[in-house]
């Protein structure tokens, strides 16, 4: 996960949080397409975001899921 200093975190968090999974997706594209949009259309842009969705899905399920399916599996037992 990139870890940004504070100064930048600050100038990017005042947006408005998504109420459903099509305005996470909406925002989610929108910020690729506006990444796309600065940076140029070109490999090494598309291979910015597509690695940088994929870091980030994993880094969520890293930080967030896993935690949360041990407690479940804590709780409810274990499938295997």
């Amino acid at each position: 996960m990139p870890y940004i200093t504070k100064d930048r975190k600050d100038i990017l968090q005042y947006w408005n949080p998504p109420e459903v999974a099509g305005e996470l997706n909406y925002l989610i594209t929108t910020i690729c397409l506006e990444y796309l949009a600065y940076k140029g259309e070109k490999y090494a842009t598309y291979n910015d975001i597509i690695g940088a969705l994929e870091c980030a899905k994993l880094e969520f399920y890293r930080r967030k899921i896993v935690g949360y399916e041990t407690k479940k599996i804590e709780e409810n037992g274990d499938v295997f």
